[in-house]
C-alpha cells in the first residue's frame, strides 16, 4: 500500500517508492493545476462575482466580458490542438499572464473610466483562458486513474473553488467600511492581480503526461507533440463527432448562468461588500457540491454507467429544485423595480437569510453541474491529447454560450425571462448527457485496458521508434 513502481530504462524489474504527494504522481499534479486555477481563473471568478466586476456601472464589465468569451468560446476549441503543440507549461504559463493584464486593466479603469482598455483586455484575456482551461482539462480527465477520475474532479474543484471563496474576502474586508461604496478600492484590484502573477508562475511547475507515473506504474499518455496540420484537421472533426453534439447543449448552458446570478442576484440585492460575502459562500459551495458529486460518481454504484446515470439523477432533481426557489424569489423584483435598500450582512438581519441560501445553492448546482459534465469527458477517453481536444470544444462552447449571455443581460432582457433561459438550457441537457453515458460509456473494462497499452507504451523501446509485438503478452490481465 502507498508504494509505486516504475518501469527501469533497462527492462530490469521496477522498483517500489513511496507515493504519496509525488511530484510526479497524478494526485499532485491536479492538486497543482487546482492551485494554479485557484489563482487566476479563481480570482477572476471572484472579481466577476461581485456584479460588473466590482463597478456600480456593469456596461464596460458586460462589454469586455462579451469579448472575452467571443475570443475564448475561440481559443477554447484551438486550445486543445495548441496544448498538444506546446505542452502544458508554456500553454498554462501564457494563459495565466492574461489574467493579470485583465485585472489591471480595471484597476486603470477605477480612474480614468475609459472602456477600451478593459474590452481589449477582456479579448485577450479570452485567448488565454482558452489555452489555460484546454490545458487544464486535459490534466484533469487525462492524468487521474481510471476509477478515480470523479475523485480527483473534486479534489480539483474544491482547490480552485478555495480561490474564489479567498478572493470573495479581499473585496469583503477592502471595502468593510465602505458601506455605501459603489465601486471596489485599488487595493482590491491590486490583490487579485498579485494572486493571478503567482499562479502564472506555478503553471511552469506542471509536468508533462509522459512524466506523470500513476500508482500501479503506467502513464497517462504516450502521445508526442503534434503537427498544426494534425491538430487542425482533429479540431474540424470534433464538430461531426457525434460524442460531441450531444454533450454541445450541457456545455453552451454551463456559465450562460453566471451572468444572470453575478449581474442580476449578487449585484442587484447586496451592498458591495455583502457581494464580496457572498462569493465566499457560493465558491464555497462549490467545494461541497463538487465533492458530493465526485463520490456519488466514484463510489456510489460498481457499475460506472449506473453511477453517471445516478449523478445525472441527482443533478436534474436538484436543478430543478433550485431554479425553482430561484423564480419565487425573482418574481419579488425586476429591473423596472429594482430594490431600494440594498442588503446588508449585518444590517438586514432574517431578510439577508432567504437570498444568500439561494445563491449558496446556485454555487452548489454550478459545480455539481461542470464536474458531472468533466467526469462523463474523462470518461470518453484515457489519453491526453484527445481529452485535451474534448476539454477544448467543451470550453469554447462553453464560452460561446456565456458570450451570449453577457449580451443578453447588456440588452436588459426582463430578469424573469433569463432566469427561465438558464432554466431550460441546463434542463436540456440532462437527458442528452444520459443518452452519452449510455451510448459511450464503458463500465471500466475498456479503459482498463487502454491503461494498460499506455503502460507498454511508455517503455523505452517504444518511445524510441521500436514495437513491442513480443512483449504484448506479458501485459498483466
Amino acid at each position: 500500500m502507498g508504494m509505486e513502481t516504475e518501469p527501469n530504462g533497462d527492462g530490469s524489474q521496477p522498483q517500489s517508492r513511496p507515493s504519496i504527494l509525488r511530484y510526479d504522481s497524478p494526485l499532485f499534479q491536479v492538486i497543482l493545476i487546482g492551485v494554479v486555477c485557484f489563482c487566476c481563473p479563481g480570482m477572476f471568478n471572484a472579481l466577476n462575482g461581485m456584479g460588473g466586476a466590482g463597478q456600480v456601472d456593469h456596461t464596460a464589465s458586460n462589454n469586455a466580458n462579451t469579448a472575452l468569451y467571443t475570443t475564448f468560446a475561440v481559443f477554447g476549441v484551438l486550445g486543445g490542438g495548441i496544448y498538444n503543440l506546446l505542452g502544458p507549461r508554456l500553454t498554462l504559463f501564457s494563459g495565466c499572464l492574461t489574467y493579470v493584464l485583465y485585472a489591471g486593466s480595471l484597476l486603470y479603469y477605477n480612474h480614468h473610466h475609459k472602456q477600451p482598455f478593459v474590452v481589449t483586455a477582456g479579448a485577450i484575456l479570452g485567448i488565454g483562458a482558452g489555452l489555460l482551461w484546454a490545458g487544464q482539462g486535459a490534466i484533469m480527465t487525462a492524468y487521474p486513474p481510471v476509477r478515480r477520475k470523479g475523485t480527483y474532479i473534486s479534489i480539483f474543484w474544491s482547490v480552485f473553488n478555495l480561490g474564489g471563496v479567498i478572493g470573495g474576502l479581499i473585496p469583503f474586508f477592502t471595502n468593510y467600511h465602505r458601506v455605501d461604496a459603489k465601486s471596489v478600492s485599488d487595493g482590491t484590484y491590486i490583490g487579485f492581480m498579485c494572486f493571478m502573477f503567482v499562479g502564472s508562475v506555478l503553471a511552469l511547475a506542471v509536468l508533462p503526461p509522459g512524466k506523470v507515473v500513476r500508482d500501479d506504474g503506467s502513464r497517462p499518455s504516450n502521445v508526442k507533440y503534434s503537427s498544426v496540420r494534425v491538430e487542425g484537421l482533429e479540431i474540424f472533426k470534433l464538430f461531426l463527432n457525434w460524442k460531441m453534439l450531444l454533450l454541445l447543449p450541457a456545455a453552451w448552458s454551463s456559465n450562460f448562468f453566471y451572468t444572470y446570478q453575478f449581474n442580476n442576484v449578487n449585484g442587484l440585492l447586496f451592498n458591495l461588500r455583502t457581494s464580496g460575502l457572498n462569493n465566499v459562500f457560493y465558491w464555497g459551495a462549490q467545494m461541497i457540491g463538487s465533492i458530493g458529486i465526485g463520490w456519488v460518481l466514484d463510489f456510489s454504484f460498481k457499475d460506472r454507467r449506473t453511477r453517471g446515470f445516478v449523478g445525472i439523477g441527482v443533478v436534474a432533481v436538484l436543478g430543478t429544485t433550485i431554479w425553482g426557489g430561484g423564480l419565487a424569489e425573482q418574481l419579488k423584483y425586476s429591473l423596472d423595480r429594482k430594490p431600494t435598500v440594498l442588503l446588508d450582512f449585518k444590517a438586514s438581519g432574517s431578510a439577508y437569510a432567504g437570498p444568500l441560501v439561494l445563491y449558496f445553492s446556485y454555487g452548489l448546482l454550478d459545480a455539481m453541474f461542470q464536474s458531472l459534465c468533466y467526469w462523463v469527458i474523462g470518461a470518453l477517453a484515457n489519453d491526453s491529447e484527445t481529452l485535451s481536444r474534448y476539454s477544448g470544444f467543451y470550453k469554447g462552447v462553453q464560452s460561446a454560450g456565456a458570450a451570449a449571455a453577457w449580451q443578453v443581460d447588456a440588452h436588459k432582457t426582463p430578469l424573469v425571462t433569463q432566469l427561465i433561459i438558464n432554466w431550460s438550457l441546463t434542463t436540456i441537457g440532462y437527458p442528452l448527457l444520459a443518452l452519452l453515458v449510455a451510448l459511450a460509456v464503458t463500465n471500466g473494462d475498456k479503459s482498463e485496458d487502454d491503461d494498460a497499452e499506455s503502460k507498454i507504451s511508455q517503455h523505452p523501446a517504444v518511445l524510441d521508434g521500436h514495437t513491442l509485438r513480443e512483449n504484448a503478452s506479458a501485459r498483466p490481465m
